[in-house]
């Protein structure tokens, strides 16, 4: 696993550092460099040097642990994907919550911003290229509103890269993630019998949670700014 070469005494801020992805991610990074875990759960057998803050990431007491010293990086995995929420907890939790972090970074100087997008925001769309790039619109916002909000994060921290050219913004869009995780994707994989339609057999893209952690890690080095897709090995059919 590469080192992101960042400053050890300078520290990275963690969202939704208590999720499945959140908790192994903060794990690796704690090995290089000090670590500000954030989320409104218990961090379950935390590493001893990681800083924990239990915390609403809409709460205004978030500005605090921005203004905590050495602050250099901003990692957000602090997403909820959570279909039986309402649409106003949706809205409060990703959309608001996201742009006030950013506030607290373009206010207190912070020089990395790495945002956990998904390949989703392009939408399942039968017009769609077979090759997505980087620069394709994201037309994944419908009727669920999980989706309509990652679509609008997206688009926050892309207007949020062109306002603040001092912070090294990143925005990451992976495939369908794979590994100890659970999502809709491993969740369907895992059944004894999963269930297909007649006639019809999918292309489907994915990738190993280790890889996703191994490009968060490239994305927190000096330099690095930008959109990047995240792709897997060759698409496969589902089949």
């Amino acid at each position: 696993m590469a080192a992101p070469l960042l400053d050890p005494d300078r520290a990275v801020i963690v969202t939704g550092a208590c999720g499945r992805l959140g908790r192994r991610l903060v794990r690796k990074l704690h090995r290089h460099t000090r670590v500000i875990a954030v989320d409104h759960r218990d961090f379950l057998r935390r590493p001893v040097d990681v800083e924990h803050h239990t915390l609403d990431l809409a709460s205004k007491r978030m500005r605090e642990v921005f203004k905590r010293p050495g602050v250099g990086a901003l990692v957000h995995l602090g997403v909820v994907h959570d279909p039986h929420a309402q649409k106003e907890r949706h809205q409060a939790w990703n959309v608001l919550a996201l742009k006030r972090l950013l506030e607290y970074v373009e206010q207190y100087g912070v020089r990395k911003v790495v945002l956990l997008s998904s390949a989703n925001v392009y939408g399942p769309r039968p017009d769609n290229p077979q090759l997505l790039t980087e620069d394709a619109p994201l037309l994944a916002a419908g009727r669920f509103s999980g989706i309509r909000d990652l679509v609008e994060l997206d688009l926050a921290t892309q207007s949020f890269f062109w306002r603040s050219p001092g912070t090294e913004t990143v925005i990451l869009r992976p495939t369908h993630i794979l590994g100890t995780v659970r999502n809709a994707p491993s969740n369907y994989l895992r059944l004894k019998r999963v269930p297909t339609l007649l006639g019809f057999d999918p292309m489907v893209q994915v990738i190993h949670e280790e890889d996703v952690f191994r490009a968060i890690l490239l994305a927190l080095r000096p330099g690095v700014r930008g959109i990047f897709n995240l792709a897997g090995p060759e698409p496969a059919p589902l089949s």
